[in-house]
């Protein structure tokens, strides 16, 4: 992934990328979500306030969508990229 430049990629398109850990998953550290932002997540839990503000929204998807997603900025469908 990172000889192929991709991880470049996904934070030019706005991903966070951070070390595998039950942070954000579970509302207690970095990459929270403010109110009014979207949250695009590979976590197994969506219930408000999860992943920071009841106030955000959080979708649960597949790897493959999340890194589309990634790509183009926008919720994709990974066939599309």
């Amino acid at each position: 992934t990172l000889k192929a430049g991709l991880v470049e990629k996904f934070v030019k398109a706005g991903a966070l990328v951070e070390a595998p850990c039950c942070g954000p998953c579970m509302g207690g550290a970095f990459g929270l979500i403010a109110p009014g932002e979207v949250s695009l997540s590979t976590s197994n839990r969506n219930f408000k306030g999860r992943q920071g503000s009841t106030e955000g929204k959080v979708y649960l998807c597949s790897p493959a969508t999340a890194a589309a997603s990634a790509i183009k900025g926008e919720i994709t469908d990974p066939r599309e990229v």
